[in-house]
């Protein structure tokens, strides 16, 4: 069940970065950034590449290292749509909730205890 849940919020958080909207889940944020990539001889070509940005209260209680990435001042930023995952998924909005945020409590409980974490989205 808890699979499905975060499948449901993979899906959420996938159509959101097809409209290029970033969506922040508490401990992050999901977001298209631009990269550039090289190809053949030597030309660049731009892309955007998804990519979760810690956010800063998480950083610094667990005192950690990481890239900083800006997110474009032009993408809105949205927040996980609870009612919509929970439609999606057939759980209750409560249960749907309820299970990211203990999910987010656990991940943050290994980055607590240093800890090694695969966290993947579909």
């Amino acid at each position: 069940e808890i699979c499905k849940v975060w499948s449901g919020a993979s899906r959420y958080i996938h159509r959101q970065l097809l409209q290029k909207r970033a969506v922040e889940i508490g401990a992050g944020t999901f977001a298209l950034v631009s990269v550039h990539t090289s190809v053949e001889e030597g030309k660049v070509l731009p892309v955007e590449r998804p990519v979760f940005i810690v956010s800063k209260p998480v950083r610094t209680f667990y005192n950690l290292e990481c890239d900083e990435t800006k997110i474009p001042d032009q993408t809105p930023v949205v927040h996980l749509d609870f009612e919509e995952i929970a439609a999606d998924t057939h759980f209750r909005r409560e249960i749907v909730e309820q299970c990211i945020h203990e999910t987010l409590l656990c991940f943050a409980g290994a980055l607590r205890d240093n800890k090694e974490v695969e966290f993947s989205f579909k």
